[in-house]
């Protein structure tokens, strides 16, 4: 059994020294330190410890339990921005380095961020907020659950990447991607679909007959800031469409004709207005 950095293990004390107690595994050692050391520790004894570098890069072990391990993704808070990336606190003496190349926006010291642990290239524990495969697809979740969704990632092709509970994977289609998004808001989501492989698409609009309603007082609304005259039609461009309302224009389209129904509006030379 080796050593495994980023992970809890049970080893056995070896032998003790004044700064502290090395822990085995049969093969390798790991300083415990003296502070960390339970009261009548001897050699022989097992102790549940994690293991990370510290400062110097040499690998150590603590009973302290970090709030994030290898493989997890948890949200920690940003203690201060360096040249070389962000650190974070993670519950250790040594805060964790976020790197700049794994950062999908700059970050700013107080603020919380999204990541997870991995171990890079030079064999030492890093965050990064590139999330995507280290979240898990076992969500309890099912078709029109309401979930809490942090966005993580927004891409023009797919639509906008999302962490449900900051764990399970999730994504909000292209299509449904109507409102603005920004990386590090929580939204209040809406199953649609369970995939095979467990991963959850989403939208932020609720089920149809609700949404209309809603969606009918938003435009309502806005005719209203617009002193009841909207100063264009439902054939105006999606952009503008999206621009004022948050919606997509089929949205839009229903939502208008849903008010004309009900004789709250009209149209008349290419405006819209209260009725």
């Amino acid at each position: 059994m080796a050593l495994k950095l980023g992970e809890w293990q049970t080893l056995r004390a070896d032998h003790m020294k004044e700064f502290g107690a090395y822990l085995g595994d049969g093969t390798e050692t790991v300083l415990l330190p003296k502070k960390e050391v339970p009261d009548g520790m001897k050699a022989g004894d097992e102790i549940d410890v994690f293991l990370y570098k510290d400062s110097s890069d040499r690998l150590v072990s603590t009973t302290r339990r970090p709030k994030i391990e290898l493989g997890q993704t948890k949200l920690l808070s940003v203690k201060e921005v360096s040249k070389i990336g962000a650190f974070l606190d993670w519950g250790l003496e040594k805060d964790l380095l976020l790197p700049y190349h794994e950062q999908t926006r700059k970050v700013k010291a107080g603020e919380e961020v999204l990541v997870s642990l991995y171990i890079d290239k030079s064999s030492r524990l890093c965050a990064t907020m590139n999330v995507y495969p280290y979240l898990r697809k076992d969500s309890p979740y099912k078709r029109d659950s309401e979930v809490q969704g942090r966005i993580y990632q927004t891409s023009d092709n797919f639509g906008v990447f999302v962490a449900v509970d900051d764990q399970f994977s999730g994504l909000v289609p292209k299509q449904e991607a109507a409102g603005p998004f920004r990386i590090g808001d929580v939204l209040t989501l809406r199953v649609t679909r369970v995939l095979p492989d467990g991963k959850l698409n989403l939208s932020p609009r609720k089920k149809a007959y609700r949404q209309l309603d809603d969606d009918a007082e938003k435009v309502l609304k806005v005719i209203g800031e617009y002193e009841g005259v909207l100063p264009f039609d439902d054939k105006v461009s999606p952009e503008i469409i999206k621009r004022e309302f948050g919606l997509s224009k089929n949205a839009f389209k229903r939502a208008v004709g849903h008010l004309m129904k009900e004789g709250k509006v009209e149209i008349r030379g290419k405006r819209i207005y209260l009725a």
